[in-house]
């Protein structure tokens, strides 16, 4: 069985890359097909894959101004051959879904999300931080984009996603059913820890979108230590306005963030993720998680299990939240079990048994390893 992967773009490093990776690790002899390409950026386990890059990788300034040749893209995933393939698989937060698969291929589109600046545009742009000349020009941009998005709904034979949130987007921009598969976390690097010390943590780039500045408040009003890995835009202002009991230790090597997970009380997690992987790799370190109650997490955090949420997003919720998981007696054994039914193994069985249900019902078998 002949099989191709094809992903938006591989030019910054993410959780989408990084489903890319375990499709490679499954389908090892696949190309990957890609609109563009930045090899400094790739995950270590996609170094030895065999990347076709589209025509856009010859556009002058890619490395600062990708965003810039946005109305690109569409064309450049359908310049593609895929003809000769059996199986196509599309790794997709925008255009990648929109593969055209040759004769009686199937394709199978892993959807992290439908587009987002054509369906949730108010705040994409807010994400992005875009001047007024850039707002001028979008509006009419991402409108074709947004019919050239639902045009090619139907081309996937079938959608995978990797939560409810995200099924229930598939279903109502494209009118199309979906199978949840959680995406991949790498669990190796994590376990939980003999000691624990008294501050709580927070992991993420330090972008407004991810309500940083609400775990700031919060604990400027408990007096409770607080540590944050991470970079990002938002930085200045979040120390500006943090008062001693929180420190900002910025980006760490990962066995360092693997440290700090295993010794915390718990990590705070206050944005909204179409997934999110870090209260699982809380939870692989036998740490819980606090979770704003929205997103991924409504399928991944069991509340007095794994974690607690808080519903409302202001500081005196999320510090009612932390008093009240400060007040559990958590189990590291019962947070790493769960963890572990995320991990690489069970996502790449679960899409296997996926590939194999539609392959054998299209008269193609799937071989396996």
């Amino acid at each position: 069985m002949k099989v191709a992967i094809v992903h938006d773009y591989l030019n910054q490093p993410g959780g989408a890359e990084r489903v890319v990776g375990s499709l490679h690790a499954i389908f090892p002899d696949a190309p990957i097909y890609t609109s563009i390409l930045d090899r400094r950026s790739l995950w270590p386990a996609l170094r030895d894959a065999d990347i076709r890059t589209s025509w856009m990788q010859r556009l002058p300034g890619l490395d600062r101004h990708f965003k810039k040749y946005l109305p690109f893209y569409p064309a450049a995933i359908e310049s593609f051959d895929l003809r000769g393939y059996d199986l196509v698989v599309s790794s997709s937060s925008a255009f990648a879904k929109g593969a055209v698969a040759r004769g009686s291929a199937v394709h199978i589109c892993y959807c992290h999300t439908p587009m987002r600046f054509a369906w949730d545009y108010d705040r994409y742009v807010a994400r992005e931080t875009y001047g007024r000349v850039m707002r001028t020009v979008l509006p009419p941009v991402v409108d074709r984009l947004r019919r050239w998005d639902l045009e090619t709904a139907s081309r996937p034979d079938v959608y995978a996603v990797n939560s409810s949130v995200v099924a229930e987007r598939v279903r109502r921009h494209y009118g199309r059913e979906s199978e949840v598969i959680p995406a991949p976390v790498d669990l190796s690097r994590y376990a939980p820890g003999s000691t624990n010390d008294e501050y709580y943590l927070i992991v993420s780039r330090l972008n407004p979108y991810k309500r940083v500045d609400l775990a700031v408040d919060a604990f400027n009003a408990l007096g409770w230590p607080l540590v944050i890995i991470g970079d990002g835009p938002d930085r200045p202002a979040l120390e500006a306005r943090a008062r001693p009991n929180v420190r900002f230790l910025g980006r760490l090597p990962d066995h360092e963030v693997a440290e700090h997970y295993a010794r915390c009380r718990a990590v705070i997690f206050a944005g909204e993720e179409d997934f999110g992987i870090v209260p699982l790799e809380a939870n692989a370190s036998g740490r819980p998680v606090v979770a704003y109650r929205a997103g991924g997490v409504l399928d991944t955090v069991v509340e007095g299990r794994t974690g607690v949420f808080f519903d409302e997003r202001t500081p005196e919720s999320l510090a009612d939240a932390v008093r009240h998981a400060a007040s559990f007696p958590w189990d590291k054994r019962t947070l790493r079990r769960h963890a572990d039914g995320y991990g690489e193994d069970v996502f790449r069985g679960r899409l296997l048994d996926l590939v194999a249900r539609v392959m054998g019902s299209s008269g193609v078998q799937l071989q396996r390893a």
